[in-house]
């Protein structure tokens, strides 16, 4: 951190707290860390103005890894925290990361209203398509014909995969993108620029489980960037993530909904919030 005729520059290790990731060996969570930090550094956000909000499962630690307000809330449950603090804090920016267990299954109906309430917030999802904290259960967006001694019956699930991108931009996301853990620098210019972006922004981050899915280093040798520019037009973009094999990166959808707030404007209160989210 630096100080400037009374400017304060961050830097990304500004935003790493003492806390020291325990990930396993070769995890991309660490590099997704990496490039959280540094989209923060990047946009000079202030860290007692910025907050990270995570659910459960091994992506969700981010919390304890930064210098930010953090809150680990319970499974599948971070979207509708991070929306609260939204609608009561404004001023703040509001990142929530999660993984594709905690987002997609027991979280997945919120990820839906999600998307479509359209708050002013950033989910980065973290997608190993494994369940790698409970020691390798298929997730809602794992391969059908995935086997492994952790799931039943065997011979994989059988049913389709969760497409998260296609179901963000159906659902009303005004921001899809998706990206790839090996590559920190290039994700952590699309975090910024999806925390710049109104409203609802989801990134959908390949980030490989080698532990349990060590085929997944082959990633590298996959993942490109779009063949094609980002796009306003939703019926483009849902062609385009309809037909893709799902290793296109980049920012594929840029909408122009305005964000979600509540009636009246202004701070809400806890009746607001009591309402709008029938608590």
């Amino acid at each position: 951190m630096t100080e400037s005729n009374c400017a304060i520059t961050y830097s990304a290790k500004d935003y790493k707290s003492e806390t020291k990731p325990v990930w396993c060996p070769g995890c991309g969570d660490y590099s997704v860390l990496s490039s959280i930090t540094k989209a923060f550094a990047d946009l000079n956000l202030e860290p007692h103005k910025t907050s990270v909000v995570s659910g459960i499962g091994c992506s969700s630690r981010i919390p304890a890894y930064t210098t930010t307000y953090g809150f680990h809330t319970i499974h599948g449950r971070a979207l509708v925290v991070g929306a609260g603090l939204k609608l009561a804090r404004p001023d703040m920016t509001v990142l929530v990361a999660g993984g594709d267990g905690d987002g997609f299954s027991i979280g997945g109906n919120h990820f839906l209203h999600a998307c479509r309430r359209n708050v002013d917030m950033t989910y980065v999802v973290m997608d190993n398509r494994v369940y790698g904290m409970t020691k390798g259960q298929p997730s809602p967006t794992t391969e059908p014909d995935w086997d492994a001694s952790a799931m039943a019956p065997p011979g994989g699930t059988g049913m389709t995969p969760f497409n998260p991108l296609a179901i963000a931009l159906a659902a009303g996301a005004n921001f899809v993108a998706r990206c790839f853990s090996g590559d920190p620098n290039g994700t952590a210019a699309v975090i910024a620029e999806a925390i710049k972006h109104p409203g609802f922004s989801f990134v959908a981050v390949m980030s490989p489980c080698i532990t349990f899915r060590e085929e997944q280093r082959e990633w590298k040798n996959v993942v490109r960037p779009s063949p094609v520019d980002s796009t306003t037009d939703a019926a483009q973009a849902a062609k385009r993530l309809m037909t893709d094999d799902g290793f296109n990166m980049g920012i594929l959808y840029r909408g122009a909904r305005v964000p979600y707030s509540p009636k009246g404007a202004g701070q809400a209160t806890i009746g607001d919030l009591e309402a709008e989210f029938a608590l």
